[in-house]
């Protein structure tokens, strides 16, 4: 630290730069500081400032760690100072959070990740990288030439679908980011698929942060298993790594200790042949005597070249096991490389019938919108029924009050006419006055409470009107539902093979339950309709009732006055005449209340057909769903079978390579050798 600290003010010195006191003062504070560690977070930097830290950074290579957040750096001095660390081969971790990078400091990072090669950690929180597109790109592809970095902090850099999708070229392309996070941008539900489509290619990326950008859940999750996959892809390669290592250590351990037998075989044949030509240089007297000696290395040499024999013979068995155990890998790549193929084409299979199931769900959708179309007519033709009813009840609201007004006027020149009769028959006149002022109550009371059931009656069909708007709210929200859950089954049909199954059946259930819903409350309206339909037809009963009553009272005022004046007679007959009008008025409404019976016959038979309709599809559905479930069953089957056959091979792997063990040479040399 001291040195960069001197290295510092040099360059200053040099390049007539007054060096910053903050950048001496934490310079100075963290002179005594453990470790490799360059920290002016907080500092604010000038262009100048920058210039001399990048000419510092291409000279002095001794940190590993620079962190530069919140130093409020201006585009010239990011660009000044991120290209001085262009080739620098030492600083592994850079921290730019918070500095308001923009379109200049985004291309500067791509020439720095496409350029360096030993950075493995960086931090761009709190910027605007993803604002411009064209410069987010240049980022993007600076990332996926670069070979080293395996962290990536982008958050909060307001980067939108375009830039996700610039972000998954790249990550289709990168091999060595393992973590990266994009917690708080605007990605959406765009750039999530792409991302998503990115990281079925992409066996790196092991962790993903994706909170905060307005993604569905399903979509997240998608995300999520990816990342489990390759986390777990990669701790398989890494185990098969290590055994690898294992078998190649115990191999070269194998070669090595053939070749000392070998050595100390040919060390021991040297040995015999110094004895022997040393026999052989001693005196013609001894050769009688070393002849059985002679005769004996004789046979020792023999064994030896036996022996010699068998290890070439051992060496040409073990190269001929190696040569079997590289078919035997071939074998087994090949089998790989089918299977794989096998699955891309199940994949493909799978994708094609998530693309039919899309279309029916399309159609669908498209017959559930036309329904709600018919709906709407229907609504709306008896929105206009309900206001000719409410018409028809406001004329009848008129004649009732001309026919009070006209029977009032009737009943005071009855009145006045009976003053003059009651000086001829008092008795006689009393009676018929107070029949008629009976008969005027009841007149009275039969109107009030004709006039109080039609009022209750246009009550009960604005109550009908506004239930009908309710189911049409409902059904409207229902189809909204189900469009978002339609939604929701393509993005899960998109995801992986068997989450993908799990998640089409539990949406298919949600569905399910949505159908049922909508089918109780289908059978909910039915039952108001028949509710409504007895009701009028009570009504209806009551007002045939009063009908009756109206024409026996009728009957009974003609008996009663058929023997009276001329006048009387006169009278009584425009009394029937307006009578027979009431009752053609109410013959008329009931006319009408038989059209809305049929009508509501109508309703009926339309309920039907649509409950028919949803059991045909609840149907469709559970057929769907059992077909889903036979696929689950047999990939599971399919996935244990290849799990047993890979168990299988790794045992026979093992065994070969336990048997080429045991079956080397060692076991024969170790006895000469002791």
């Amino acid at each position: 630290m001291e040195g960069f600290r001197r290295t510092y003010l040099r360059l200053c010195k040099e390049g007539g730069v007054e060096p910053q006191e903050s950048v001496v003062a934490q310079l100075q504070e963290s002179r005594a500081a453990p470790g490799s560690r360059l920290d002016l977070s907080g500092q604010s930097l000038s262009a100048d400032t920058c210039s001399v830290l990048a000419r510092a950074f291409q000279k002095d290579t001794v940190f590993t760690e620079v962190l530069l957040s919140d130093c409020m750096l201006s585009e010239e001095g990011a660009k000044v100072l991120l290209s001085g660390l262009f080739g620098n081969t030492t600083v592994k971790v850079l921290d730019l959070k918070g500095n308001n990078l923009r379109s200049t400091g985004a291309e500067v990072l791509g020439k720095l990740l496409s350029r360096n090669k030993t950075l493995r950690r960086l931090v761009l929180e709190w910027n605007a990288l993803g604002v411009w597109d064209e410069a987010f790109s240049l980022f993007c592809e600076g990332l996926a030439s670069n070979g080293t970095l395996t962290q990536l902090d982008l958050r909060n850099n307001q980067i939108n679908h375009h830039g996700a999708a610039e972000l998954a070229l790249a990550l289709k392309r990168n091999t060595a980011v393992q973590a990266l996070d994009l917690r708080w941008n605007n990605i959406g539900l765009l750039g999530g698929r792409t991302l998503l489509e990115a990281l079925q290619k992409n066996n790196s990326i092991m962790q993903l942060e994706m909170a905060g950008n307005n993604i569905p859940s399903d979509t997240l999750k998608a995300l999520e298993q990816t990342t489990g996959h390759n986390s777990d892809r990669q701790s398989t390669l890494r185990d098969s790594r290590s055994r690898t290592q294992v078998l190649s250590k115990e191999i070269q351990t194998l070669k090595e200790e053939k070749g000392r037998q070998f050595l100390s075989l040919m060390e021991t044949i040297d040995r015999q042949r110094e004895e022997m030509g040393r026999s052989t240089g001693s005196t013609s007297s001894q050769i009688g005597q070393l002849q059985e000696a002679l005769n004996e290395r004789k046979s020792a040499v023999n064994s030896l070249t036996a022996k010699l024999q068998m290890t070439e013979a051992a060496l040409a068995l073990s190269e001929q096991k190696n040569h079997n155990m590289g078919e035997l890998l071939t074998r087994v790549k090949a089998e790989k490389e089918e299977q794989r193929e096998r699955q891309s084409r199940e994949r493909r299979k799978e994708q094609e019938d998530g693309a039919l199931r899309e279309g029916k769900l399309l159609r669908e959708i498209q017959n559930l919108t036309e329904t709600n179309a018919q709906l709407m007519n229907k609504v709306e033709e008896m929105e206009r029924r309900c206001k000719s009813q409410q018409q028809q009840i406001f004329e009848l609201k008129q004649e009732l009050t001309n026919s009070t007004a006209e029977l009032k006027l009737q009943l005071a020149q009855a009145e006045e006419r009976l003053d003059i009769e009651k000086r001829r028959s008092k008795q006689a006149l009393q009676d018929t006055d107070n029949l008629r002022q009976k008969e005027v109550e009841h007149l009275n009371r039969h109107l009030e409470e004709s006039e109080r059931a039609l009022q209750e009656r246009i009550f009960k069909l604005e109550g009908q009107r506004i239930q009908l708007e309710e189911e049409l709210s409902k059904a409207k929200a229902a189809c909204v539902t189900e469009r978002a859950q339609a939604e929701e089954e393509l993005g899960r049909v998109r995801a992986q093979v068997r989450l993908e199954e799990q998640e089409h059946v539990s949406s298919l259930e949600e569905k399910l339950r949505s159908v049922r819903s909508l089918q109780q409350e289908v059978q909910l309206h039915c039952s108001q309709q028949k509710q409504s339909i007895s009701e009028l037809q009570a009504k209806n009963s009551q007002q045939s009732m009063e009908l009756n009553g109206l024409r026996r009272r009728t009957e009974e005022l003609q008996q009663e006055l058929s023997g009276k004046d001329q006048e009387k007679v006169a009278e009584l007959s425009q009394v029937r005449v307006e009578l027979q009008e009431q009752i053609g008025h109410l013959q008329a409404e009931r006319t009408a209340q038989g059209g809305l019976k049929e009508k509501i016959s109508a309703l009926e038979r339309e309920i039907k057909a649509l409950s028919g309709n949803h059991r045909e599809v609840l149907l469709d559905k559970e057929s769907e769903m059992s077909s889903m479930l036979e696929k689950l069953r047999l990939k599971d089957a399919e996935i244990q079978r290849m799990r047993e056959d890979e168990a299988h091979r790794a045992s026979y792997l093992q065994s070969a390579i336990l048997t080429y063990v045991q079956g080397s040479p060692l076991g024969h040399y170790s006895s000469p050798k002791k």
